[in-house]
This record gives structure tokens, C-alpha cells and sequence, in this order.
């Protein structure tokens, strides 16, 4: 599974990319986790409130940050 965290550096988006981590960690196996802060691949997911959350190129949330156990519910849907 690849989950990607959108954003361009701001503290909410940092904060996503731990609470990705973390959720990982938590549920095991192998996952690939990826920032992408490059403004071009955001827009190109059609993402206009960052930070977001994309796993396997489907965007799952924008605009807020999420619990580990939010991430890991999106992360099996």
C-alpha cells in the first residue's frame, strides 16, 4: 500500500506525516510513506486544502488533521 501526505511544509502537515507513520506502525506490514510537498503533484490530485491524505493514489481527506485510528480506518477502506 502506498500512502502519500500532500502538503508544502505548514505544521499541520508535518504533524499528518507522524500520525501516518505511527498508524503504520501500528497496523504492520508493508507500506510505503511518502511527503510530497511539490505544489504541481498536489494540484495534481485535485487537492486545494492541504494537508491530505492519498492512499494508493485515491485522495481519502483533505484539509484537516486525522487521528491514527482515523488514518488506519481510510487506510482499509
Amino acid at each position: 500500500m502506498k500512502v502519500e501526505i500532500l502538503g508544502t511544509g505548514c505544521a499541520k502537515c508535518k504533524a499528518l506525516e507522524e500520525i501516518v507513520k505511527q498508524a503504520v506502525t501500528k497496523i504492520g506490514g508493508f507500506h510505503s510513506v511518502e511527503k510530497v510537498e511539490d505544489i504541481q503533484k498536489i494540484m495534481d490530485y485535485g487537492v486545494m486544502n492541504t494537508p491530505a491524505l492519498v492512499v494508493d493514489g485515491v485522495v481519502k481527506s483533505t484539509g484537516k488533521l486525522l487521528t491514527v485510528n482515523e488514518v488506519i480506518a481510510l487506510m482499509d477502506r
